[in-house]
């Protein structure tokens, strides 16, 4: 007999799992089913983001950062190491633990707010009276109802055509995050921020890493003032960074791989790594959710179509996260899955796609918020800008790193906040006082006459806003 549910989320990334969580809250009796394993064939909710992305990465771009100052600048602070090393299986078995952390967190989370939990694949079966059936194929089959349903089964990674996954020589964001041994060299097809998050992992524990791009310009969908800076520091770092190039036939074996390319020149150019890291997209994952047997309509991507608030073709029947329009970001699945949960209820849920942060965690971090300054250009929108170094910061030269900027566009006749672009030290946690500032249609005088604590990497975002009206204190 099919249990009865007044909600029921397929997918348990960031998307599902708060969606089941929040319609808990509202009263709603919750299902929530998730196939994701752990090495132990265990559940492992948190999708992508938690098991092969967001938290993964973080972990070994922190590890990573500890061996490159122990390295390269604890003498600066009159700290004498000797006899360095690094344990790279210590380092991925303390991610793993950080990914089993997660996962347990969302179990217990589920646990506390009264949701319950399936491992299993969710697929449609039919439509029936008073909602949709859906079949959980897992350890054992069980059929479920759902008076509305919430999709949120994410997305994978886009192979390159031809050159499929094997993840030991060829690799997705998975098996990036599962290198055991620190490759001698390591190439990127595709300059996506798992790539060079993966990339920057690696180059500081000693890979020497190249980058193949096929645009003409790097970090194409950030301001390119920003782009251009953080450019420069990652090819001070190391990073072999090759921009415009046409990537031709790839060649696996027992030694590594091999790249033909074409360089921006036109000329024939050939790289050979140990491993290949293939960072060119994610494609939205609704494979096996048996959309056809219900009618629900897909896009030529494969992506779930909806309306503005992630209302399906289908009554009843929603969609949030990566298998929906809109930047695959964690975050951004997050406030969709808060927003459907509180519609369904019948509150006014809100995602303001203006305002949705981008971080790229590299060293320098790179955060922005808002239009770039091409895009405002293209729009035909009169702004005014304004920029502050981190050079000029004190906080920033006590740390030890001064690299980067804040950049801030504002409307040149109303001044309120049009976008703020940063590179530099602390980027993701800085964006998030501008992000406040452009949800509440800020202006840029507003940041400029808010006291920010001194000495404080925030300073400079408050310099940019005065440099705005050409009054910098500290520049």
């Amino acid at each position: 007999m099919s249990k009865q549910f007044d909600v029921i989320v397929i997918g348990a990334g960031p998307g599902g799992y708060i969606a089941a969580i929040r319609a808990a809250q509202l009263g709603k009796n919750v299902a929530c089913i998730d196939e994701w394993k752990n090495s132990a064939g265990g559940p492992a909710p948190g999708g992508t983001c938690t098991n092969v992305g967001c938290i993964p990465s973080k972990a070994l771009l922190q590890s990573s950062e500890h061996f490159e100052h122990a390295s390269h600048h604890f003498a600066d602070h009159g700290i004498a190491v000797k006899g360095l090393s690094m344990d790279v299986a210590k380092m991925v078995a303390r991610k793993d633990t950080v990914v089993k952390q997660n996962n347990d967190g969302i179990l217990y989370l589920f646990k506390k707010n009264k949701v319950s939990f399936f491992h299993g694949r969710g697929a449609f079966v039919k439509a029936v009276v008073g909602g949709y059936e859906i079949k959980v194929t897992g350890t054992a089959e069980e059929m479920l109802i759902g008076a509305q349903i919430i999709v949120a089964t994410g997305s994978n990674a886009r192979a390159l055509p031809g050159v499929p996954f094997d993840e030991e020589n060829i690799l997705s964001n998975d098996g990036a995050l599962r290198i055991g041994a620190v490759p001698k060299k390591l190439g990127l097809v595709g300059s996506g921020v798992i790539g060079l998050e993966m990339g920057s992992v690696w180059r500081r524990l000693g890979a020497e890493v190249t980058i193949l791009e096929g645009l003409s310009t790097f970090l194409g969908a950030v301001d390119q003032q920003i782009a251009k800076e953080a450019q420069k520091a990652f090819t001070k770092q190391g990073l072999k960074i090759e921009l415009g190039v046409t990537v031709g036939e790839i060649k696996s074996g027992k030694k590594g791989v091999s790249i033909a390319y074409t360089n921006a020149k036109g000329e024939a150019q050939t790289l050979d790594v140990d491993k290949l890291i293939v960072s060119v997209g994610r494609v939205p994952n609704t494979v096996g959710l048996n959309a056809e047997a219900v009618g629900l309509k897909l896009d030529e991507r494969g992506a779930i179509l909806v309306d503005g608030d992630c209302r399906t073709n289908l009554p009843g029947v929603w969609a949030v996260g990566d298998v929906v329009r809109g930047p695959m970001l964690a975050h951004k699945a997050e406030e969709e899955g808060v927003a459907v949960a509180e519609r369904i209820v019948g509150q006014h849920g809100h995602v303001n796609f203006n305002t949705i942060p981008w971080v790229i965690y590299t060293s320098p971090e790179i955060a922005w918020v808002g239009r770039t300054e091409q895009q405002l250009k293209v729009d035909g929108v009169a702004f005014k800008a304004g920029t502050f170094p981190f050079l000029a910061n004190g906080r920033a030269r006590a740390l030890g790193d001064t690299t980067g900027m804040v950049k801030m566009l504002a409307d040149a006749t109303t001044d309120e906040i049009l976008g703020v672009h940063i590179v530099g030290p602390m980027a993701s946690e800085l964006i998030a006082e501008c992000v406040m500032a452009m949800e509440f249609r800020a202006s840029s005088e507003d940041i400029a006459r808010i006291c920010h604590a001194h000495p404080s990497l925030s300073e400079s975002t408050k310099e940019a806003a005065l440099a705005v009206d050409k009054r910098t204190l500290n520049f």
